[in-house]
């Protein structure tokens, strides 16, 4: 599907069925806020979301539930097999979702990463949540044997 389709199957999931129907015009409406709201580098919003590189689809990924306006996001491996300027883009993000006054949990396997952004840590072993730490007490070193010892 395009870009605006595809961030606008967001919205239509929030409303439960309620609508089916795909609104053109709301559709393009809604896939221009998010296009420019993530910057989205694409040649137009009726370019597919396939024939766009990793960072800018995994935009799009992030735009789909967002569009719902949640209280609390949830990212899981946010920045996985993204180039390095989509990194620093969803990095931004997240920590404007955080300004904005949203609850914000990362999953991420690459510790600097959930370091650099998390103001409290939670070290898990077989899905139990083993050790907590706040952002200035945390350690790679801490954080690494809570999840293995």
């Amino acid at each position: 599907m395009s870009i605006a389709k595809n961030v606008y199957m967001g919205l239509l999931a929030k409303l439960g069925g309620k609508r089916s129907l795909v609104l053109n015009k709301e559709a393009e409406a809604v896939g221009k806020k998010w296009v420019e709201a993530l910057n989205v580098r694409a040649i137009g919003q009726g370019v597919k979301v396939v024939e766009l590189s990793g960072g800018n689809q995994q935009k799009i990924v992030i735009a789909k539930p967002l569009v719902q306006g949640p209280k609390l996001i949830i990212f899981d491996e946010p920045t996985r097999g993204v180039d390095v300027g989509a990194i620093a883009e969803i990095h931004q993000l997240i920590d404007r979702l955080a300004d904005e006054g949203n609850a914000v949990a990362m999953i991420s396997s690459y510790l600097p990463e959930i370091m650099a952004r998390s103001d409290r840590i939670l070290a898990c072993r077989q899905g139990k949540i083993v050790e907590k730490f706040s952002a200035h007490e945390a350690t790679e070193e801490k954080i690494m044997y809570a999840a293995i010892h």
